[in-house]
């Protein structure tokens, strides 16, 4: 089967490196630099920086800044874990899932993409629908896949209730005089 030429253009260009180490290492796409964590023999623990240009540069952390350097680890993966959600219940249910997941030692177990959005408003939903708890609605919204969510959402029992929190939340939001911005048109 051919491939057309805009899935010929999405197809990630690797470039090898010799790097001034001796270690060919590949570069995807336009990345000037890939890092990599170093955990050694000794205990210590180093950051490799290897640079497009075959340059490379390692960072042994200091142990004084141990728990600096894991703070700051845990703050961008916290942080990471909301990037485009845009609602804050949805970003708080985010973060609780994360929680939950490390604690549990799970690292790289991600999330699917937008794979929240809209999940605080269906489980305010399923809480006003079953009488059941917001913890009890959370762990089950914890198990479904964003396909699952969604039809869940679309449920004629479910669907009415979630129209009427979105309706509420859209009058709590900032009040914006569409009839000015229209006559900025005019």
């Amino acid at each position: 089967m051919a491939t057309s030429p805009a899935t010929e253009s999405k197809k990630t260009v690797y470039v090898q490196v010799q790097m001034d180490d001796d270690r060919i290492v590949e570069f995807p796409g336009k990345r000037r630099m890939l890092k990599e964590s170093l955990f050694k023999d000794d205990g210590s623990i180093a950051v490799r920086l290897d640079f497009v240009n075959g340059e490379t540069r390692t960072y042994t952390l200091a142990e004084s800044l141990l728990a600096r350097f894991a703070a700051h680890g845990a703050e961008q993966k916290l942080g990471d874990e909301i990037a485009g959600l845009d609602d804050v219940d949805d970003a708080i249910l985010a973060i609780d899932e994360l929680m939950s997941r490390l604690d549990s030692g799970d690292w790289t177990v991600r999330r699917e993409a937008n794979g929240l959005a809209g999940t605080s408003i269906l489980a305010r939903a399923l809480v006003e629908a079953t009488g059941k708890p917001a913890s009890t609605i959370k762990t089950f919204l914890s198990t479904k896949t964003q396909a699952e969510k969604v039809a869940l959402r679309q449920n004629p029992k479910i669907a009415a209730i979630v129209a009427k929190l979105e309706a509420a939340k859209v009058k709590k939001g900032p009040v914006v005089d569409t009839d000015a911005l229209l006559g900025e048109l005019a």
